[in-house]
């Protein structure tokens, strides 16, 4: 089986006029991902980064390869957001919102062929604790890169403005680590 990113993006539209899109989108990823090799093949990076697949004002696709030991911040999305790991390991803590800032409220590991479906108010961090690159196909009910939202300072836990180009540098800094390693 092949993996065609366009395809992928027109069942991710179709899925939007569904009564719950984003359960209509997590059964794409679930079909998507019933040959992960296939979409690594496809998609797959040895650089970290975020690689824009769509974006529009009401669908973002996103292909996110997580450098190896790189966590990204506490960020939240303020939009529903479904996540299909094609290769290697994504693993996400999650918080909720306290009044001294952020409480760690569990996590979850995800797997080649996983999907986690994550609601518009989920706050959480993403690290991969593998050696190898971690693929994921992201798919957000919105604009990910215009829609208003936060990430926590990883230093002082203050909240502030989620701004793209620090997480891009999250990457980048992952990747300079990454290839620096003896």
């Amino acid at each position: 089986m092949t993996f065609d990113v366009d395809a992928l993006v027109d069942d991710c539209r179709a899925a939007l006029a569904a009564d719950q899109p984003s359960l209509a989108v997590r059964d794409v990823l679930d079909r998507v991902l019933s040959t992960p090799s296939a979409v690594a093949a496809a998609l797959g990076r040895d650089a970290g980064g975020l690689e824009s697949l769509h974006t529009s004002d009401d669908l973002t696709v996103l292909n996110v390869v997580w450098t190896p030991g790189m966590r990204l911040y506490p960020h939240d999305h303020r939009m529903w957001a479904v996540i299909g790991i094609y290769g290697g390991v994504e693993d996400n803590e999650f918080f909720r919102r306290a009044p001294e800032g952020l409480t760690s409220t569990g996590g979850r590991r995800a797997e080649a062929r996983d999907v986690l479906l994550l609601g518009d108010d989920v706050v959480h961090a993403v690290s991969n604790t593998q050696a190898t690159f971690t693929g994921a196909i992201h798919v957000y009910g919105g604009n990910f890169f215009t829609q208003p939202r936060s990430e926590w300072d990883p230093a002082t836990g203050e909240e502030r403005a989620f701004d793209i180009e620090s997480a891009r540098k999250v990457f980048a800094d992952a990747n300079e680590r990454y290839r620096a390693a003896p």
